[in-house]
């Protein structure tokens, strides 16, 4: 089956991600042994999209709690457990008070 997002197909989890959010991931997440200066510049530049698109923060966390709905039970490998098995418990009573 092909995933195709703006006309663009999608071979990977990150191309998936990268066409739904019309950036790389990296840009968000950084990359391993970027330069400080790499890193300011990584930074500047999702501030500018942030700029431009307010909405961006709350339509990802939208898809993603949508996503994490729809394949929760894959997602985690969710199995519903039951209460443990034992013995029943037991109560006691208090056996103060006036003789009879």
């Amino acid at each position: 089956m092909r995933t195709f997002i703006g006309g663009q197909e999608a071979v990977s989890a990150n191309d998936f991600i990268e066409l739904a959010l019309g950036t790389p991931v990296e840009l968000w997440l950084g990359v391993e042994g970027e330069t400080a200066e790499e890193r300011a510049a990584r930074l500047d530049a999702a501030r500018d999209i942030l700029a431009e698109n307010p909405n961006l923060p709350d339509d990802v966390s939208r898809i993603a709690a949508e996503v994490i709905e729809t394949y929760a039970p894959e997602l985690f490998n969710v199995i519903p457990i039951g209460r443990p098995a034992g013995p029943a418990r037991r109560t006691t009573r208090s056996r103060k008070g006036a003789a009879a």
